[in-house]
């Protein structure tokens, strides 16, 4: 089934919205009786949408001769009505700009072309310059605990493994389309998309079409079983870089990366007493082909771990698993938050074909209203690389991140971040491996972030 707004998805999603554009305009007058006011009115009593961050981002990493030093000012403005007649009107500009460029963006490469030979020493720090429109949604609520929303938007949901808006970077990625939400059901979220183009942190847009559906039901305030099925008939979101004027294939994915993948997550806190809980999630997903996309396309997923929290602190140990096609496909998340994931150096933002076995403590606390966060990884392969000729490998390596925030009050706000990944075996696509050979894929990496922000 290939999901476009004639497809039997899309034709669904888009019956919804006209469904409730026509009572809204059947009980307008009803409607406007509990929505007292004028469209100036609504504007007036609306909210921000606006914020600025400046981020220092400092990169060190083998086989580069130079540090990345990226000085980067995010500009976020916009505005929300309050609603007016069941709907409510949002946009908001979004400006990147440099402030000292002494990195690589990553753009050129995102679009298929060479490293601008005055970039080639540095490591990338993937925060080019924009200026665009980031958001801009109606949305529509004229039936009982449901939304509509049309437009540009950020989405995220659940941990945002999957679908997330990777906000972490300056350069935020948003979905053009449609969405519901409903929670009409007793302690149930429910949510259905249909988006028709992908706007990434590169700045590039994919189009292609992508459907959601995705189900919560909360059985305790902190406690929830998730179903979900996420449909990407995009070709070349995946593995592959591609040229977009010439179509030429220059990265080692495949050639159609559309697919298809549906999990079910268990994820809570459960409490013991006072002072302390039960931490835990439990997740499973398959991803398989979807509508032309490789046969290659086939692999599973899962996140298992367990903790405590005492207080305003936790302990956690999970390990997840981006599973392998026997070394030729590894489970993707190309429209997740991937940062967040297998580390914060973003060594595998994308998944190698030999797939990823991630072991990791995690901990969290406050002290003197600072934020503490820190995270352990042993990373590991699915499935033996190649270190050289007729040697295999399967030790990515290990990496340690921390941070401390700091609120300073409801507007002011900092962080200090810190990863620094340790490369152990030595992964090559051919030929043999020394320690400084230049095929080497992954590299001691160590970054360092200083975050401002000042938020409406």
């Amino acid at each position: 089934m290939k999901i476009t707004r004639n497809s039997a998805y899309g034709k669904f999603i888009y019956s919804v919205t006209c469904l409730a554009i026509t009572a809204s305009i059947a009980h307008a007058q009803e409607e406007t009786a509990t929505t007292a006011g004028t469209l100036l009115d609504a504007i007036k009593a609306g909210k921000p949408m606006t914020s600025f961050r400046a981020r220092y981002e400092n990169v060190d990493q083998d086989g580069k001769s130079d540090n990345a030093n990226a000085g980067t000012l995010r500009s976020l403005i916009g505005w929300q009505t309050a609603p007016f007649n069941n709907f409510s009107f949002a946009a908001q500009l979004i400006n990147v700009s440099r402030i000292d460029d002494n990195y690589y963006t990553g753009y050129q490469t995102a679009q298929g072309h060479a490293v601008p030979s005055s970039r080639k020493n540095f490591p990338v720090v993937a925060d080019p310059n924009d200026t665009d429109i980031n958001q801009l949604f109606v949305d529509w609520t004229g039936i009982r605990d449901t939304k509509v929303r049309l437009g540009r938007q950020s989405v995220k949901l659940d941990n945002v493994r999957f679908i997330g808006n990777v906000e972490f970077r300056q350069v935020m990625q948003v979905f053009d389309g449609i969405a519901v939400e409903n929670k009409s059901l007793p302690d149930t979220e429910l949510y259905f998309a249909y988006f028709d183009k992908l706007k990434q942190i590169s700045t590039l847009n994919r189009n292609g079409d992508i459907g959601i559906a995705h189900a919560t039901y909360r059985f305790t305030p902190s406690e929830s079983l998730t179903g979900y099925g996420y449909l990407q008939d995009m070709e070349h979101n995946g593995q592959n870089v591609v040229n977009d004027q010439t179509g030429a294939i220059t990265g080692t994915g495949l050639a159609d990366n559309s697919n298809q993948t549906y999990g079910l997550r268990a994820d809570g806190s459960h409490k013991l007493n006072d002072d302390w809980k039960f931490l835990y999630t439990a997740e499973y997903a398959k991803q398989d082909d979807y509508n032309g996309g490789s046969s290659l396309i086939d692999a599973h997923y899962y996140n298992l771990g367990a903790g405590a929290g005492f207080g305003n602190w936790y302990l956690r140990l999970n390990q997840e698993l981006l599973s392998s096609n026997d070394g030729r496909y590894g489970f993707q998340t190309p429209m997740g938050t991937n940062h967040l994931f297998q580390g914060w150096a973003d060594v595998f933002l994308t998944t190698p074909k030999q797939g990823i076995r991630d072991t990791y403590f995690s901990f969290g606390g406050k002290v003197m209203d600072i934020q503490l966060l820190g995270e352990y990884h042993w990373l590991d392969a699915d499935e033996n690389f190649r270190t050289g000729i007729g040697a295999t490998g399967d030790s990515y390596g290990k990496e340690l991140d921390v941070s401390a925030a700091y609120a300073y009050d409801k507007n002011w706000n900092g962080k200090l971040e810190y990863a620094n990944y340790q490369a152990d075996d030595c992964y090559v696509t051919a030929g043999a491996c020394t320690a400084n050979n230049a095929k080497r894929s992954y590299r001691d990496t160590e970054k360092l972030w200083l975050t401002v922000m000042y938020t409406f």
